[in-house]
């Protein structure tokens, strides 16, 4: 027999179970991207290296690394060098002349044209946003002399500038500053940060010229130099896209590029004729046309990298192929990695590699 209490609670917790929302639907599973064989017909011939080794910063080509992914001691702090100094701020899209910001509608995503599924039909809009820049400054740096610069996308990146700690240290690569800049939110088409790396122009780049670079140099107090030998763009996914973009693009800018997983594929929104496949163009069309143009690049993918199979133009690993290839046919500097047992953007890859990367990126610059 229940007593008056024990009814009371036995009621409430039939009503609240009666008034709890019902649990939300379990999202589908993500499709895994197929691993892919770097000795896949069609593919660029690559040399495999033994595992758990890299090629070296002097050696151009093709080379295959893993399975496994040791991380290079490089990319982890030692006391015993220098430490740079970092300074963060943040920007506003309202001070922008550029980018006043934009976002996908809520909820929304892109759907394929009818008339033409390589195109998204995408809902966008106005949206303001921040984002944040953090600059490195090497303990090396002498104020008031003018310093090489690398500018890197989805930042801040606190590998880079562990890295860059070690390398200058051990006078690999040059004392520089490295400008780690965030994007300004969202991701693929109709998003701001679609806009600013998928875009195929110089327009990133000009942002960061004309709105971040002057505020790096008045608020780290530093001074950047303005010869393009002496600059290198990064980024990984999207942002090595953007990376590859300002120095194709801006020449006269940038001549260095380090690229993860780059999106060499259809994502640029909105349509533009001129380039109507997005950066999937740059190994289709655009670098096979154009003269050859001062640029080293550094760049790798993953046998697990991205696909997306609404049409031909979205094959991570195939546009990074390509690229490879394009890049040989046309005789330019490059050392282009296939990583077995890794994914997209993959953070292990990258503290095995990213003080190869930086070193053959600046091969030829002098180091101080």
């Amino acid at each position: 027999m229940f007593r008056p209490i024990h009814l009371f609670f036995l009621v409430c917790t039939v009503v609240f179970a009666q008034q709890a929302p019902p649990p939300a639907p379990a999202k589908p599973a993500r499709p895994q991207p197929p691993t892919r064989d770097p000795n896949t017909p069609g593919y660029v011939k690559a040399k495999e290296l033994p595992d758990g080794t890299v090629p070296t910063a002097k050696q151009n080509g093709n080379f295959i690394i893993g399975p496994t992914h040791p991380a290079a001691p490089e990319t982890v702090v030692n006391e015993s060098v220098p430490q740079g100094q970092i300074i963060e701020f943040t920007m506003e899209s309202t001070d922008s002349k550029i980018y006043p910001g934009i976002a996908r509608e809520p909820g929304t995503f892109g759907a394929p044209d009818p008339a033409d599924p390589s195109k998204l039909l995408v809902k966008s809009g106005p949206k303001p946003y921040s984002r944040k820049v953090a600059v490195y400054v090497p303990r090396q740096y002498v104020p008031g002399t003018v310093a090489p610069l690398i500018v890197g996308a989805d930042g801040p990146d606190r590998m880079l500038f562990t890295t860059l700690d070690n390398l200058i240290a051990a006078k690999r690569v040059p004392v520089m500053i490295a400008i780690s800049i965030a994007n300004g939110s969202g991701d693929a088409q109709g998003s701001q940060r679609g806009l600013e790396y998928d875009t195929m122009s110089g327009l990133y780049a000009q942002f960061v010229e004309t709105e971040v670079l002057p505020l790096v140099e008045q608020k780290a107090n530093v001074k950047l130099t303005k010869d393009p030998n002496a600059r290198a763009t990064m980024g990984c996914s999207s942002g090595a896209s953007a990376a590859m973009a300002m120095a194709w693009y801006r020449t006269d800018l940038y001549h260095r590029v380090l690229s993860y997983s780059g999106t060499f594929v259809y994502q640029q929104w909105p349509y533009n004729a001129e380039t109507p496949h997005g950066a999937w163009d740059f190994h289709e069309s655009i670098i096979p046309k154009s003269p050859k143009k001062p640029l080293r690049i550094w760049m790798h993918v993953s046998d697990r990298d991205n696909l997306i199979t609404r049409d031909d133009y979205h094959d991570w690993v195939v546009a990074n192929e390509k690229m490879a290839m394009v890049f040989a046919d046309k005789g330019y500097p490059y050392q282009f990695v296939f990583a077995r047992n890794a994914s997209h953007c993959d953070r292990s890859v990258k503290a095995q590699t990213l003080p190869l990367a930086l070193e053959y990126v600046w091969e030829g610059y002098p180091k101080k």
